[in-house]
């Protein structure tokens, strides 16, 4: 039987006096044997909304709480009859075509608060980075977790900050 994860996944951003700056992450896979640069997020637990998910994960990872996260739509629930129900419009959905694991989750544009972390949850070098040096990396050195990669191009693609002729 094939299992597909779930994933409830972060863009933390903040408004500095020389931009916005998004928190990335060095994830240690020791299954894998590496280390990649990612966004904070994993798996939901089973019937754990993602917005909960969202929620533990970013704290368990970076120590930061969240404190809004940008939907963009309205919010229906459905409940309780035998099943409580949410439907939204996040920032991004992704799924995995092909590769070592199925996934699918959600990206979502959220701000949080508190200090990072100095390692989380298999978690380290936690910082915040600049869009601008981000957009960068992509171009030049794609490091990062294959998932977020994808995240993070379509991220960089929908905000003003930076200018929508990157080459992704």
């Amino acid at each position: 039987m094939t299992m597909i994860y779930i994933n409830a996944r972060a863009i933390i951003e903040r408004a500095t006096a020389t931009g916005t700056e998004i928190v990335l992450q060095t994830r240690s896979r020791a299954h894998e044997g590496i280390k990649q640069l990612e966004l904070p997020g994993g798996r939901i637990e089973p019937y754990e909304s993602l917005f909960n998910a969202l929620r533990r994960e970013v704290r368990e990872e970076t120590g930061l709480d969240v404190e809004s996260i940008q939907r963009y739509g309205p919010t229906v629930e459905i409940g309780p009859r035998a099943s409580m129900v949410e439907c939204f419009q996040p920032f991004a959905v992704f799924q995995t075509t092909q590769g070592p694991i199925d996934a699918m989750g959600v990206y979502f544009r959220c701000t949080a608060r508190g200090t990072l972390l100095t390692h989380g949850d298999n978690s380290e070098n936690i910082r915040w980075v600049s869009v601008h040096e981000v957009a960068e990396w992509v171009q030049r050195t794609p490091d990062l977790f294959s998932l977020d990669l994808a995240g993070i191009v379509y991220y960089l693609q929908h905000i003003e900050v930076v200018p929508r002729a990157l080459n992704f």
